[in-house]
């Protein structure tokens, strides 16, 4: 196995429907694959509002022959959490499960949340204890998800790895929780290097206002810059989804 990552792939969308509609398919596309090659599909959820249109559109596709997808076969994981109770309405864990997973016949034990009621620390460890428990990952091996989901932070972050905040060096951990200071709050967040070892990684991105920050990602003359720049999947496909506003100055 090398150890390069692969060219990054751009597919523009006209709108944000069009592109809510091409996330959720290639969702279906990898669960479908992953399924079939090794009976199970792995997959870390993303916050925001764009990836909760794409949840709410495969919690859709239930009702449709077509597109139903077999869940007992699917184990979902969150890229990032807020440090909030379950209940509060900035919880990640929340918004994917009133948009998708109450909607769809997932088994309960397939659903591997962020116990962010605990302390970060607490909440951290118990976490990377979780996923190690999932992947068996052999020594020196990061756990390897079928798919992760993840948006862009007006600063340039993704998941919860902010710019200039501790959890960007951490190299030897699954999960950190990484105390954000312009927002006086802990998160808990996959590290790069789990990130990295995925076998897709989609970034989904919406709307106007994203459009400078996503020519600067993009094509800006320092590609390590910016938190989400550093997400280069090692053996993986790395996916940009974006629709037409977004990309305009493209």
């Amino acid at each position: 196995m090398t150890n390069s990552a692969q060219p990054r792939e751009i597919c523009i969308l006209p709108d944000a429907p069009a592109l809510n509609r091409a996330a959720a398919d290639e969702f279906i596309r990898c669960a479908r694959e992953a399924i079939a090659a090794r009976g199970r599909f792995a997959v870390a959820l993303a916050g925001g509002s764009t990836p909760k249109a794409v949840y709410s559109l495969l919690a859709g596709d239930q009702a449709t022959a077509a597109r139903r997808l077999p869940w007992k076969n699917i184990h979902v994981f969150f890229g990032d959490e807020r440090h909030v109770p379950l209940t509060d309405a900035e919880s990640n864990y929340r918004m994917a499960s009133e948009s998708l997973l109450s909607n769809v016949p997932i088994p309960l034990e397939n659903v591997h949340r962020v116990m962010a009621e605990l302390d970060a620390q607490t909440a951290s460890r118990r976490y990377e204890e979780e996923l190690q428990d999932f992947f068996h990952p052999l020594s020196r091996e990061w756990p390897r998800f079928d798919l992760v989901l993840l948006g862009m932070g007006p600063d340039g972050h993704t998941a919860s790895l902010f710019p200039e905040s501790p959890a960007l060096t951490e190299n030897s951990h699954l999960v950190a929780a990484n105390w954000v200071e312009k927002l006086s709050s802990d998160r808990i967040t996959f590290t790069f290097p789990v990130l990295n070892a995925a076998a897709e990684v989609i970034f989904l991105i919406s709307g106007e206002g994203k459009a400078e920050m996503l020519k600067d990602v993009l094509q800006g003359p320092d590609q390590q810059k910016y938190p989400c720049q550093r997400v280069q999947p090692v053996n993986g496909k790395l996916l940009w989804m974006m629709d037409q506003p977004a990309a305009r100055l493209l």
